[in-house]
C-alpha cells in the first residue's frame, strides 16, 4: 500500500461523510506522512487507523487521531545548527586521527632520509615501516573492545576517555629514547585513533535527523583529510619535534570542546535515563521542537530490543545482522584494496617523473588539498545524490585511473623512453583517483557503518568492521613492496584495478541506498522490505 494510494482511497471514502470529516481525514494522512521523519510508529498507527476506520469512523475517533498527531505534525520545528555543531565537535577527534595518519610523511623525510635525523638514535627504513604500521595494529586491536566500552559508558564519555591514550602516545613519541618507544607510542596512538573510527560515526549517526545524517556522517572523513593536510602543511616549516608537539595538543582541544556536547539520545534511552534523553534531544533539535514522537520511537525500539535481547553471538547470527556485516566489511575491504596506499606512496615519484618541477613535500600538500576539497564536495552531495551513486562513480573512476597508472609504469619498465611524452598520464590519473576516492570510497564506508546495524549489536558489529579495515590496511601496507617485486609496479596497479572492478559489482548488487531513510527503515529494507513508506508502515504495525 503506497502513501499516495492511501490518500486517494481515503478521499473517496470521505466524500461519503460530512465535509468536516473529509478535512480531518486529509489532515491526518498528511500529518502521518510528516511523521515518517523518524519512521515514527505513531504516524504508522495513524495511517493504519485511518485505513481501518474508513467505514466506521466516528468524530470521537477522529478527535483521538488528531490528538495523537499533535506531536508528529509539529516535529518539523527542529533546528539543524546544533546537530552540525555536535557532529563537528565529534569530528574534532577525527582531525586528531588525521594528524596521526599524516605524521609519517614529514617524519619519514626527516628521520630516515635526513643525515641529521629527528632523534638521537638511528632509524632505518625497515624500522620506520614498522613505526608506520604499528598504528594500524593498535587500531585493529582496539576496535572490538571499544564496542563494549561504548555501550557501557556511552558514546560521549568513550570519546572523552580516548583523549588520555592520545596524549600518552604523543608524549612517548616526542620524548622517545629508542626505536622500541617509537613502536609503542604509535601502537598506543593507533588504539586511540582506531577507537575514534568506531565511536564517532556511531555517535553522529544517532544524533542526526535522517535528512542530514549523510552530511554529518561525512564530517568524519572530511576532518581526517583536513588533519592529514594540516600535518603536511606544518611539516613543511617545522622540524618533527615541533610537529609532534602541535599534534599532541590537538586532542586536548578536542576534549575541551566535546565536553559540552550532549550524549546520544539512543544511548540514554537504552539506559532508562529519559530526562537526560529529553534534554539531549532538545539540545540537538531546539527548545521549540516537540520531542515526544522521537522519544516514543526510541523507547519503542529499546523495548523491542530488550524484549528480544540475545547474546552477542546470537545477535550476530540474525540474518539482518549478517547481511549488514557482510555489506559493511565488504565496503571496508574494497576501500583498502582499491590501491589508495599505493597511489599515495608513488605520488611523489609520479610528480617527479612528469617533470612538473614539484618537489616531494609540495606533492603531498597538493594531494592533501585535493582530498579535502573532494571530501567537502562529497559532504555536500551525499544526502542529495545518495551513497550508492557516489560509491559506484568512485569505484569506476578509480579502476580506470589505476589501470592508466599501471599502463604507464609497465611501459616504463619495458622502455623508459616510450613514456617521455606521457608524463601527464599518471599525474592526471593520480588526481582523478584521489578526488574520486575522497568522494566515495573514503567517507561512505565509515558513514554506512553507523547506519546499517541495529542498536543492540551496533557497537560490536561496527567494531568488527573497523577491525577488518585496519587489519587490511596493515596487510596492504606491508605486502605492497612484495607485490611490486613479484608482479612489477604496473602489475600491482592492475591488480588493484581488478579488485576495484569487483568492488563496483559488489556495490551494485549488494549495497542498499540509505539516503533519506530512518535507521529503522534501513533495518526493514535489509530484512527484505524494499522501502516504500507505506509498506514500511504496514510492516511496523504487523510487528
Amino acid at each position: 500500500m503506497s502513501t499516495a494510494s492511501s490518500s486517494n482511497s481515503s478521499g473517496e471514502e470521505a466524500t461519503k461523510k460530512p465535509g468536516s470529516n473529509n478535512e480531518e481525514s486529509s489532515h491526518l494522512l498528511e500529518s502521518a506522512e510528516n511523521g515518517a521523519k523518524y519512521g515514527s510508529r505513531q504516524a504508522v498507527k495513524i495511517v493504519k487507523a485511518s485505513d481501518n476506520g474508513r467505514s466506521s469512523s466516528t468524530p470521537h475517533d477522529h478527535e483521538n487521531l488528531l490528538g495523537n498527531m499533535v506531536h508528529t505534525s509539529t516535529s518539523n520545528n527542529s533546528r539543524k545548527l546544533p546537530q552540525y555543531v555536535a557532529a563537528l565537535a565529534a569530528a574534532g577527534g577525527a582531525f586528531a586521527c588525521g594528524t596521526l595518519l599524516g605524521w609519517t610523511s614529514p617524519a619519514g623525510t626527516e628521520i630516515v632520509d635526513s643525515d641529521e635525523g629527528g632523534y638521537d638514535f638511528p632509524v632505518d627504513k625497515t624500522q620506520f615501516s614498522w613505526v608506520g604500521s604499528a598504528m594500524t595494529l593498535g587500531a585493529a586491536c582496539v576496535c572490538i573492545p571499544i564496542g563494549f566500552l561504548i555501550n557501557l559508558i556511552g558514546r560521549k564519555w568513550t570519546m572523552l576517555f580516548l583523549v588520555l591514550p592520545f596524549i600518552l602516545g604523543w608524549a612517548m613519541l616526542i620524548w622517545a629514547t629508542n626505536v622500541g618507544m617509537l613502536y609503542a607510542s604509535r601502537f598506543i596512538l593507533g588504539i586511540a585513533g582506531g577507537a575514534f573510527c568506531v565511536t564517532a560515526p556511531m555517535y553522529t549517526g544517532e544524533i542526526a535527523q535522517k535528512e542530514i545524517r549523510g552530511t554529518l556522517g561525512s564530517f568524519f572523513q572530511l576532518m581526517i583529510t583536513i588533519g592529514i593536510l594540516f600535518v603536511y602543511a606544518i611539516g613543511a616549516g617545522l622540524d618533527i619535534f615541533w610537529v609532534s608537539c602541535v599534534c599532541g595538543i590537538l586532542p586536548l582541544v578536542f576534549g575541551v570542546i566535546f565536553f559540552f556536547m550532549p550524549e546520544s539520545p539512543t544511548y540514554l534511552v537504552a539506559k532508562d535515563r529519559s530526562e537526560n534523553a529529553i534534554k539531549s534531544i532538545q539540545w540537538l533539535r531546539g527548545k521549540e521542537y516537540d520531542y515526544e514522537p522521537e522519544l516514543a520511537e526510541l523507547r519503542e525500539t529499546d523495548r523491542e530490543t530488550k524484549a528480544n535481547k540475545v547474546n552477542v553471538w546470537a545477535a550476530l547470527n540474525r540474518p539482518v545482522t549478517r547481511k549488514a556485516l557482510a555489506i559493511s566489511m565488504g565496503l571496508m575491504f574494497f576501500q583498502q584494496v582499491c590501491g589508495i596506499n599505493a597511489v599515495i606512496f608513488y605520488s611523489s615519484r609520479i610528480f617527479e617523473e612528469a617533470k612538473t618541477g614539484i618537489g616531494a613535500q609540495w606533492a603531498t600538500i597538493i594531494i592533501g588539498i585535493m582530498q579535502v576539497v573532494a571530501t567537502l564536495v562529497s559532504t555536500m552531495v551525499v544526502d542529495k545524490l545518495g551513497r550508492r551513486i557516489l560509491l559506484l562513480a568512485s569505484g569506476i573512476s578509480m579502476a580506470v585511473a589505476t589501470t592508466a597508472i599501471g599502463v604507464y609504469f609497465y611501459l616504463q619498465t619495458q622502455d623508459p623512453t616510450s613514456v617521455d611524452s606521457l608524463g601527464w598520464l599518471p599525474v592526471a590519473s593520480l588526481c582523478i583517483f584521489i578526488v574520486m576516492f575522497s568522494m566515495g570510497y573514503g567517507p561512505v564506508p565509515w558513514l554506512m557503518m553507523g547506519e546499517l546495524f541495529a542498536t543492540d549489536i551496533k557497537g560490536f558489529a561496527g567494531s568488527l568492521a573497523g577491525t577488518s579495515n585496519w587489519l587490511l590496511a596493515f596487510v596492504v601496507t606491508k605486502t605492497f613492496e612484495d607485490l611490486n617485486a613479484s608482479m612489477g609496479i604496473g602489475g600491482t596497479f592492475w591488480l588493484f584495478a581488478g579488485l576495484t572492478v569487483l568492488g563496483v559489482f559488489f556495490i551494485f548488487f549488494a549495497v542498499p541506498e540509505t539516503k533519506g531513510k530512518s535507521l529503522n527503515e534501513i533495518q526493514l529494507e535489509l530484512a527484505g522490505n524494499r522501502s516504500n513508506p507505506s509498506a514500511i508502515a504496514d510492516n511496523k504495525v504487523k510487528k
